[in-house]
């Protein structure tokens, strides 16, 4: 923390600027060694959080034409002085000026350390802070606006006011166990199951976004299943809307995994072409029916395609067998060729399905796909625009282990165990919490969280 750092935070390549960052004590002193304004002006003669044309330069060479700002501690992203640097955005040019800032004092930045500061200086909780790289990993308007309202600490206010009502209880509890002899008013275990079960409502609500919040940040792990030359890779190139996949009357020609992002109105749909599911002909096939029918287990929604050009086989029997107890949308294909079964037919084999006839080749069924995903998806009250939601593992995990902790107290409240047990369970769920906006979390568990970000940020 002692540390000034530098990185590149614009992404590397040719563009119209590029941005070098510094954060840390000697960021303008830093910035003043390397940058020479109009007129010589020095950086330090110009106002605080106001750009400067000059030059970047090294001794007597002039490196690059920039614009510069310098922003002063405590109100800067990091609550530590900063300078930005913004150059032309070739390789060389931004190079160059990071090579320059570590000549004269900076280090480079980790990954995420930016906002590691940010969060160590209080200027966001954890939650905010991994909220920044949702936000930029954000893959359609949906998720964005999740990870926005992340940011804005609507996820860290509501675990605030479960930690408030914990707080309460425990000071209670401590108050009745230090002062027993005192004139202190005696804990109603009535009362206290009441506060306690208010507690759980409140975990339960923020564990029930939890599935919708995982699929707006890392999309709706979609699979497309079926045996060979049924459509699927058709359909792949139909939802992407281009050729993505190859398409051949050959049986066998997907043999690999072939994974894209689509956005369905806001759902970023992570969908994955697989192997057709037969008795391979060759090993390399093998492998990727293997890798088919391992993403079949991994998967949120499945897609099965079935021929309705042709009569079931054992491949579609096996594959009926697969999607039994698995969330699929099933497409009976080419209604545009002479059928040899109907819906109603695939429909006693696997009930409850939802079935759409399609004609893959001319476009017939696709929307009613699509719209059945959005169904499916926003079936649940999920208000994206105000609802705290958990979009991300680390939280869920440790709401699911406030929650235990919670049902282990009210179990104790039930049965009347002294305060000083049923105390230990408030507060490990009360620690619990915490651990969600950063509250005693540990350094590695920061160096793990950070490690995701991009350098620069």
């Amino acid at each position: 923390m002692a540390d000034t750092i530098a990185a590149i935070s614009t992404a590397m390549g040719e563009s119209g600027i590029g941005i070098v960052r510094l954060s840390g004590k000697e960021s303008i002193d830093i910035a003043e060694k390397i940058f020479i304004g109009k007129n010589n002006k020095n950086i330090k003669e110009v106002d605080n959080r106001k750009l400067t044309y000059g030059y970047i330069v090294d001794g007597e060479e002039k490196i690059d034409e920039v614009l510069i700002v310098y922003m002063k501690e405590p109100y800067t992203y990091t609550r530590e002085n900063m300078v930005e640097i913004y150059c032309h955005g070739g390789i060389v040019p931004i190079r160059r000026i990071l090579e320059l800032t570590l000549e004269n004092g900076a280090r480079l930045a980790d990954k995420g350390e930016f906002t590691k500061r940010a969060f160590l200086n209080g200027r966001l909780d954890l939650s905010q802070a991994e909220a920044v790289i949702d936000l930029i990993k954000a893959k359609t308007d949906e998720s964005y606006n999740v990870s926005l309202n992340q940011l804005e600490g609507n996820l860290s206010k509501e675990v605030e006011n479960i930690r408030e009502i914990l707080l309460n209880i425990i000071a209670h509890i401590e108050a009745n166990i230090d002062f027993s002899d005192e004139d202190i008013e005696e804990i109603d275990y009535k009362e206290l199951e009441e506060q306690a079960n208010l507690v759980r409502e409140k975990i339960e609500k923020l564990l029930s976004t939890a599935s919708k919040g995982r699929i707006l940040r890392d999309g709706l792990n979609t699979v497309i299943l079926g045996k060979p030359n049924v459509g699927k890779s058709s359909l792949l190139n139909a939802i992407l809307r281009e050729n993505r996949a190859i398409v051949t009357d050959i049986p066998g020609t997907t043999r690999d995994i072939i994974e894209e992002y689509v956005n369905i109105d806001g759902i970023p749909l992570k969908i994955i072409d697989t192997a057709g599911i037969r008795d391979a002909e060759n090993i390399v096939e093998q492998i990727g029916v293997d890798r088919a029918k391992d993403m079949v287990n991994k998967a949120d929604l499945i897609i099965a395609v079935f021929d309705a050009s042709e009569t079931l086989t054992d491949e579609d029997f096996h594959i009926i067998d697969i999607i039994q107890d698995k969330n699929t949308i099933v497409l009976l294909n080419k209604l545009d060729l002479p059928n040899e079964y109907d819906k109603e037919y695939l429909q006693n084999l696997i009930p409850n399905k939802k079935i759409i006839t399609t004609s893959i080749a001319t476009g017939i069924g696709i929307d009613e796909l699509e719209n059945t995903i959005k169904e499916m998806f926003y079936s649940g009250e999920l208000n994206i625009e105000s609802d705290a939601i958990v979009t991300n593992m680390r939280h869920k995990n440790q709401l699911i282990k406030a929650e235990e902790n919670i049902l282990d107290a009210i179990n104790g409240i039930k049965i009347n165990m002294p305060l000083d047990c049923i105390e230990v369970d408030i507060r490990n769920c009360w620690d619990n919490l915490g651990e969600i906006t950063g509250d005693g979390i540990g350094e590695d568990i920061l160096d793990k969280i950070f490690s995701e970000f991009c350098i620069g940020k």
